[in-house]
């Protein structure tokens, strides 16, 4: 299995190439489908992609870390939130198809 790397102007093209979109036209679609999740995500919603996925804002509360070149000194690590993403369950089935032997992660 080689990596490789799905940028959004691959993703402009192959939209391109199947619907006969012009290749801006293409990316404009792209943009605002990633624009619009972002936007719904900055306001704190979730956004779900039935069989796909779903995005949402989750709050990880203020802690103490250690660094490990000292460990006796504490970090404060402040409060945030962070996008949190759990794959749809069509997409599982695709992704652990690839590697038969991996065990599901929840």
């Amino acid at each position: 299995m080689a990596d490789m790397t799905l940028t959004k102007h691959d993703i402009m093209l192959r939209i391109s190439e199947e619907t006969g979109l012009l290749q801006i036209q293409s990316l404009e679609l792209v943009q605002e489908i990633l624009d619009q999740i972002a936007e719904a995500l900055a306001k704190g919603d979730r956004v779900e992609l039935r069989n796909f996925g779903v995005f949402e804002v989750k709050s990880r509360r203020a802690r103490v870390g250690r660094n490990p070149k000292r460990p006796k000194r504490d970090v404060p690590i402040p409060a945030c939130s962070t996008v949190k993403f759990k794959a749809g369950k069509e997409l599982k089935t695709r992704v652990l198809a690839l590697a038969p032997n991996s065990k599901a992660v929840s």
